[in-house]
């Protein structure tokens, strides 16, 4: 294969795995609270919608991606409002805010429809750009992929080095304990979960300003519930966070590229397009059978309610 289509290929699959790390670090911090928000679909589309109206407005992206957080942020405090105030069942809560959020996103974006963004230019880092083959692929990127590995690297610095980290997983383990000596859990869940609804913002932000630019309803298309089993993929773990989010991105262009080459495959055109989903449920299957490391990395009281004593 030759260099120039390696580099591009790595650079798809980087651009592809991208709203896939934001959305699922949000996620993965939020279930480490010990809260299950199944709403990253919703939020995402919610947080697409709002970026792609507000660049629209003003010309510019980086309000474009605040706005996709801020409506991110507003929709995680409905579910935390649901899940952890009024101590709904989470799935319930988590599934309703999905549905909400996609029938809210296409209802708000119909006038956008036809509308397209200026697409933004990468951000070229000096000398590392000029590298062969990865230099392209890595360090010619979009702010928000940069921005992906930054946070990929404060969320595990903030969970394992951190004091407030440990506070944050020892709530999800034992609520109760860490109620009794003095920490406020509720709190605690609903700022993790506005974490994860800001997160899953600004990975819908980048997909209706940067990876597009356009809107179109659906345009999320299923990329929330795959950030969702990403962190059961990752057991939990930042760094297997993206490592499993550019295995889908790779799978994702791999199926376009074979797509779009002409070859000739005695296959539907739509099985293609859902191998990278087929593979993800392959995966999780794989995983769900070491039940021993689930139980390990799973945070214990993960969509268990907790009301504290009045």
């Amino acid at each position: 294969m030759a260099p120039g289509l390696v580099s591009a290929v790595l650079f798809a699959t980087v651009v592809a795995g991208t709203p896939l790390i934001l959305t699922a670090l949000g996620e993965l911090v939020t279930e480490k609270s010990g809260v299950l928000n199944l709403g990253a679909e919703g939020i995402m589309s919610v947080g697409a919608v709002a970026a792609f109206a507000t660049t629209i407005h003003t010309g510019s992206p980086l309000l474009g991606i605040l706005a996709g957080m801020a409506a991110g942020t507003a929709m995680s405090l409905l579910f935390g409002f649901a899940a952890l105030t009024l101590q709904a069942n989470q799935v319930a809560s988590g599934l309703a805010l999905s549905i909400f959020g996609v029938g809210l996103s296409a209802f708000v974006g119909k006038p956008y429809e036809s509308q397209t963004l200026d697409s933004v230019p990468p951000l070229k880092i000096p000398l590392l750009s000029k590298l062969p083959v990865l230099g392209h692929a890595l360090f010619e990127q979009q702010a928000l992929v940069y921005f992906s590995w930054i946070m990929l690297a404060a969320v595990a610095w903030f969970l394992y080095r951190t004091r407030w980290g440990l506070v944050l997983r020892a709530v999800g383990e034992t609520p109760v304990a860490a109620h009794a000596i003095g920490y406020n859990v509720l709190r605690i869940r609903y700022l993790a979960a506005m974490f994860g609804g800001a997160m899953a913002g600004i990975g819908g932000a980048f997909l209706s300003v940067f990876y597009t630019p356009l809107w179109v309803e659906g345009m999320v298309a299923g990329r929330g519930w795959i950030s969702l089993a990403l962190v059961v993929f990752a057991t939990w773990r930042p760094l297997r966070v993206m490592v499993g989010a550019y295995l889908f991105g790779g799978a994702m262009i791999t199926q376009m590229f074979v797509q779009g080459s002409g070859l000739r495959l005695e296959l539907p055109s739509q099985f293609l397009s859902a191998l990278p989903y087929l593979a993800t449920v392959v995966v999780l299957v794989l995983i769900s059978r070491n039940r021993s490391t689930i139980r390990l990395n799973s945070p214990a009281s993960l969509g268990q309610p907790f009301m504290p004593d009045a």
